[in-house]
C-alpha cells in the first residue's frame, strides 16, 4: 500500500475510478423523474469535477494555518485546571461516544489509577491511569480518514477467518487506531470513512441524524418505468418495514436503464441490495459515491486520504 501522499494522477488517457462524464450528457429526458434524474447526474457531476464554482481542494500536505482572527480552542485539560471529564477522556481515547461511556461508568467498568469509579461527572488529569477491563486508555488526537474501498475487502478490524479487512488499506494513514464509521459489504465499493472520534461516529450512524448517502447502482436488467416511478413515489416494503429513498433516478439521459443513482438515509444492513431484490433485480455492481457530504473527487480506487479541517467542521455541525 502507498502513501496516499503520493501523486494519484492515473495519466492522460487512463481509465479514472468514478468517471460519471459519460452518464451526463445534455439530452432531453422523456422520463417522469427528470427532475430527480437532474439531481442525482448533478450529483455524480460534482463527485468526479466538484460543484460549480467550489474552488478545487489542494492536495498539498502543507500543515493548516488557522487565520489570524481565528480563536483557537484549549486543550481540555487547561481549560478546567488540567482536568477533563471521565467520559470525555473515554471518548478522545476512540472507545465509544461520551454517552456510551456514561453507561460504561455507571456499570462500575471503568478505573482510575485502579479504583473502581462510577459516579457520572467524575473528572481525570492527564497523569491518571484510565483503565476499561484489561486496557490502559491513552487520550489520543482524533483523526479522520477517508477511503475508497474496492471490492474484495470486509468492513471489521479483526476476522477470525483471516479474510482481508479495510483496515489493512488505511494501515499507513496514522499512528492512532482507527476504527470505520458503518459498514459497506464485501463487494460494495466507495466511500467508507474512519475515525477514533467516538462521538462523531456515533452522530453518523445514528438513525435521527438522517445523514444521505448516494450509491451508483449497477442491476442485472433494464429497470422498468413502473418500478422506477413506485421507487420514487411509494417505495417498497420490506421485511423490517417501508423503505422509500429519498431520490432515485436512471444516471444521466436514462439511455442505460440498468445504471440506476439512489439516495437515502437508512442505515440498513444491505438495503440498497434489498430494495432492488424486492423488485426481482440483482445489483452486479454498487459503489457508494457520496457520503455526508463527502465526495470521491480525487480519491482513486484504493486509496485514502485525511479529511480538512473545513470537512471535519461540518460534520460536526450535522
Amino acid at each position: 500500500m502507498k502513501d496516499s501522499d503520493k501523486s494519484r494522477s492515473t495519466g492522460k488517457g487512463a481509465k479514472r475510478h468514478g468517471d460519471f462524464s459519460k452518464f451526463t450528457k445534455k439530452t432531453k429526458s422523456t422520463s417522469r423523474s427528470h427532475k430527480t434524474s437532474k439531481l442525482i447526474g448533478k450529483k455524480f457531476r460534482d463527485e468526479e469535477t466538484g460543484p460549480k464554482d467550489e474552488p478545487k481542494r489542494k492536495t498539498s500536505t502543507t500543515p493548516f494555518k488557522p487565520s489570524k482572527k481565528k480563536i483557537t480552542k484549549p486543550s481540555p485539560y487547561l481549560a478546567d485546571g488540567g482536568l477533563v471529564r471521565l467520559n470525555k477522556y473515554i471518548a478522545n481515547a476512540g472507545v465509544c461516544s461520551r454517552r456510551e461511556a456514561d453507561t460504561l461508568i455507571v456499570s462500575g467498568a471503568v478505573k482510575i489509577n485502579d479504583q473502581v469509579v462510577s459516579e457520572l461527572g467524575t473528572k481525570v488529569k492527564p497523569s491518571d491511569k484510565v483503565t476499561i477491563g484489561d486496557q490502559t486508555l491513552t487520550s489520543e488526537t482524533h483523526k479522520y480518514v477517508l477511503l475508497n474501498k474496492p471490492k474484495g475487502y470486509i468492513t471489521t478490524t479483526d476476522d477470525p477467518l483471516e479474510r482481508k479487512t479495510v483496515m489493512v488499506l488505511v494501515e499507513r494513514a496514522c499512528k492512532e487506531r482507527i476504527y470505520p464509521v458503518g459498514r459497506l459489504d464485501r463487494t460494495t465499493m466507495g466511500l467508507l470513512l474512519f475515525t477514533n472520534d467516538g462521538d462523531l461516529a456515533k452522530k453518523l450512524t445514528h438513525p435521527k441524524h438522517n445523514i444521505k448517502k448516494t450509491y451508483h447502482v449497477f442491476l442485472d436488467q433494464p429497470l422498468s418505468k413502473n418500478d422506477l416511478q413506485k421507487l420514487s413515489e411509494k417505495g417498497v416494503e420490506l421485511e423490517d418495514g417501508l423503505i422509500k429513498p429519498d431520490a432515485v433516478a436512471y444516471v444521466g439521459d436514462g439511455a442505460d436503464r440498468k445504471s440506476i443513482g439512489i439516495e437515502l438515509h437508512s442505515g440498513k444492513n444491505r438495503i440498497v441490495r434489498r430494495i432492488f431484490e424486492s423488485l426481482g433485480y440483482q445489483v452486479e455492481k454498487l459503489d457508494r459515491v457520496f457520503f455526508a457530504g463527502l465526495t470521491k473527487k480525487d480519491l482513486p480506487r484504493g486509496r485514502w486520504r485525511h479529511l480538512t479541517e473545513e470537512e471535519v467542521n461540518i460534520l460536526k455541525m450535522i
